[in-house]
């Protein structure tokens, strides 16, 4: 029997439950919404209430994770993946997840209806049930789970628009479709890696009856394809300048020809490339807007 962690050890467990760095990332979607709808240079941003959107946003980010990891305990037990994970490793219990998901949710909750504003609080309040309590059991029943898994996937952006402006327009549905077709690319390309680890877990994530063939690599293909004309679109609409086209559109290209090569040869190495392509395309894409705006 292993010995009882201690405070310090409980806390790192604590911190791995979170998923911290993916938690980090959703949060950074969210920041440059916000930014990017700000009408004035950065020094008319509100660094304050961009400060409470950021914490907010973690703590309920961080509660989605963790009751996504309650539901599927004993299918991270079959995953090589994620059988260390803390809770079917035991190192947390099921009622100290819950209790922890619950602080994190109902203080984020908080901090967002009270130093953010009411519109922001509920869309990711929707966020955290889309992808908890429909995307997470609809991952075993059906390939359209990614869908429904995009929908949250491609929030953060517009919820930091929304924290800013407390409305959306169609330059804040232009920021989330692109984000939103981003997550089909690199949804699929994980689901082809980890087709086997899923396969044990009865996961249906893969298009095309869930192959690792060449449909799903064509279907791959297509939604990076439509990645480059939505990369221009922010500029179109005068959020970013001619330098934010010109470097989204290199990106894009990039990305795509990296699903050209998985149509040719369909390996998992092929796979794995476009799956490290979509983590760095993304950040890039949202710094170059950034800098652009500022």
């Amino acid at each position: 029997m292993e010995a009882p962690l201690g405070i310090v050890g409980k806390i790192k467990v604590f911190a791995e439950l979170l998923k911290t760095r993916l938690s980090l990332l959703v949060v950074f979607s969210a920041g440059f919404g916000f930014i990017l709808s700000s009408s004035g240079s950065i020094i008319s941003i509100d660094f304050s209430k961009l400060a409470f959107l950021l914490v907010g946003g973690f703590c309920l980010t961080g509660a989605a994770n963790i009751l996504n990891q309650v539901f599927e305990k004993d299918l991270d037990i079959l995953m090589k993946r994620t059988a260390n994970r803390p809770l079917p490793s035991e190192r947390l219990t099921i009622n100290e997840a819950l209790s922890f998901s619950l602080i994190l949710a109902t203080v984020g909750f908080l901090i967002l209806i009270s130093r953010v504003n009411v519109f922001s609080a509920f869309l990711t309040l929707i966020s955290l049930i889309l992808y908890a309590f429909c995307y997470t059991p609809m991952k075993r029943v059906s390939p359209f789970a990614v869908l429904v898994g995009a929908f949250p996937g491609a929030m953060p952006p517009l919820i930091g628009w929304v924290a800013n402006t407390n409305s959306i327009n169609v330059e804040a549905l232009t920021i989330f479709g692109l984000q939103f077709i981003w997550q089909f690319p690199h949804f699929w390309a994980i689901a082809w890696v980890l087709d086997e680890d899923y396969k044990r877990a009865g996961f249906r994530l893969l298009p095309s009856s869930g192959g690792r063939n060449t449909k799903t690599a064509f279907q791959i293909m297509i939604y990076t394809l439509f990645l480059i004309p939505l990369g221009l679109l922010p500029t179109k609409f005068g959020i970013v300048g001619i330098n934010s086209a010109i470097i989204t559109t290199v990106c894009g290209v990039l990305f795509l020809g990296q699903t050209f090569y998985l149509m040719k040869v369909g390996t998992d190495k092929a796979a794995r490339q476009i799956m490290f392509g979509s983590f760095i395309y993304l950040p890039i894409v949202q710094i170059t807007f950034m800098l652009d705006k500022m």
